[in-house]
């Protein structure tokens, strides 16, 4: 049990589906109040699909964490995530009403604490760079600002394309296959692991991987949502969540697969998170047409910094 602020606050506790509709309702209430206090008026932050909340807690796992009031109405919440020794935390809020309490420090610190607890080597979150309220408050939590995330977006042209290879088609072959992805993944960054991504995408229906090899073997895989991410919208995009490649060529390869596994989805429009420590990877997207669409600040406990191969490319979305 965490230190917990005054006025009946208790918790944490694992939410399950029945908590999502008050989840949805703290998160767009919180947000859109965040963006408020930015300057950004206008600004109305949609519930999220459903199913994108189903996938982040069955993600998160026991790192799914809810706090709620003396009434027993969600109060806050953090979705923690470890993919091997990767372990990043979002969404994460507290309630409008219960801010200014300490009860933001409560639900990050309970975070790094189950991170640290469970092996994670790398921990960290995401924020917006312009809000200097939020970069503060992780600072002071031993947060150290990094480097950016950028979304890049393009439309794909219509044209004739083979779909390429997918996760969903490996049929008796999946556990094998996992296994490549597992092994290209950990001989570039050693300990990292989306295998429950991987198979958390495919069970729930809301997206695949693309696979590309090279005379037989993985050199490379990109996990992708075409869901549609807001409640009650059309699909209108496939969003890249994590991508690994040996080399620019097979990154190369691997974007060109998701284009194609795009229009395969009857969309246009594709969408990729870029760390910008992959330079080079960002610049083949820029070249490519692809156009910078959202920023987002990644920020790593102190000590627990993100591991950058020596060759290849990891892409690790710290979003949902």
């Amino acid at each position: 049990m965490a230190w917990l602020p005054e006025r009946g606050i208790r918790g944490p506790e694992r939410p399950t589906l029945r908590d999502i509709e008050p989840l949805n309702r703290i998160f767009a209430e919180a947000f859109t109040d965040r963006y408020r206090r930015d300057g950004l008026v206008g600004v109305r932050v949609p519930h999220l699909n459903p199913l994108v909340w189903r996938y982040a807690i069955e993600d998160a796992g026991a790192g799914a964490m809810l706090w709620r009031d003396g009434d027993g109405r969600p109060a806050a919440f953090n979705m923690v995530h470890h993919s091997g020794t990767e372990g990043w935390m979002g969404p994460l809020a507290v309630r409008p009403d219960r801010q200014n309490e300490g009860l933001g420090k409560t639900i990050v610190r309970a975070g790094l604490d189950w991170l640290r607890s469970h092996g994670a080597r790398t921990i960290g979150l995401e924020t917006m760079p312009r809000t200097v309220d939020n970069i503060g408050f992780y600072s002071r939590l031993d947060l150290v600002p990094r480097h950016l995330t950028v979304t890049l977006t393009r439309d794909v042209p219509r044209r004739p394309v083979a779909m390429g290879e997918l996760l969903s088609g490996s049929g008796a072959d999946i556990l094998r296959v996992l296994a490549e992805c597992r092994e290209l993944t950990k001989r570039l960054v050693p300990g990292v692991d989306f295998t429950r991504e991987l198979q958390l995408t495919g069970d729930l229906q809301i997206g695949d991987t693309t696979l590309v090899r090279k005379d037989g073997r993985l050199i490379g895989f990109a996990l992708w949502h075409s869901a549609p991410l807001a409640e009650g919208r059309p699909r209108d995009e496939v969003r890249v969540l994590k991508l690994v490649a040996e080399n620019l060529d097979a990154f190369a390869s691997v974007i060109h697969g998701v284009q194609a596994a795009t229009l395969g989805e009857g969309l246009r429009r594709v969408s990729v998170r870029c760390q910008t420590s992959f330079a080079d990877a960002y610049g083949h997207l820029v070249a490519e047409g692809f156009r910078v669409h959202w920023t987002d600040l990644r920020m790593t406990l102190a000590g627990y910094g993100e591991l950058v191969p020596e060759a290849g490319v990891v892409w690790s979305n710290w979003e949902i």
